[in-house]
């Protein structure tokens, strides 16, 4: 799916995301993140030993929701998760900087990519304005 203009907007915005995902219980489980665009998909990254990458792999489907807060539009995506390998964590280290200062960033990235990390793609297949 291609993502509208405006959709496209406010995700080239330094916004949080919401990253939901399904748990094993049927509950969404719905965690903040930043992210990175790679054309229409959406990248995100983190520790791999966290909930939200268990529930993503036993089901890839979910959602990601930004903005509608502050007079910004706001945008739901569904689509599905793909996990990638990213042993450069260069998505990782291209997201940072979008957020952080670049030595910050350097920083940050210095202690991060000592621990396991996990890309996430996720590809839009319908978008809602909320």
């Amino acid at each position: 799916m291609v993502l509208p203009d405006a959709a496209r907007a406010v995700l080239q915005k330094p916004l949080v995301v919401r990253m939901a995902v399904t748990d094993p219980d049927g509950y969404p489980h719905v965690v903040p993140v930043w992210f990175g665009l790679d054309g229409d998909d959406i990248m995100i990254f983190g520790y791999r030993n966290t909930r939200k990458i268990a529930f993503l792999q036993a089901n890839p489907k979910g959602s990601v929701q930004i903005g509608g807060d502050l007079g910004n539009d706001g945008y739901l995506l569904k689509g599905d998760y793909i996990v990638e390998s990213d042993p450069e964590h260069l998505w990782a280290w291209k997201i940072t900087r979008l957020y952080e200062t670049e030595e910050l960033a350097k920083q940050h990235m210095t202690e991060w990519s000592q621990q396991d990390l996990f890309l996430v793609r996720f590809v839009v297949n319908k978008v809602i304005k909320v």
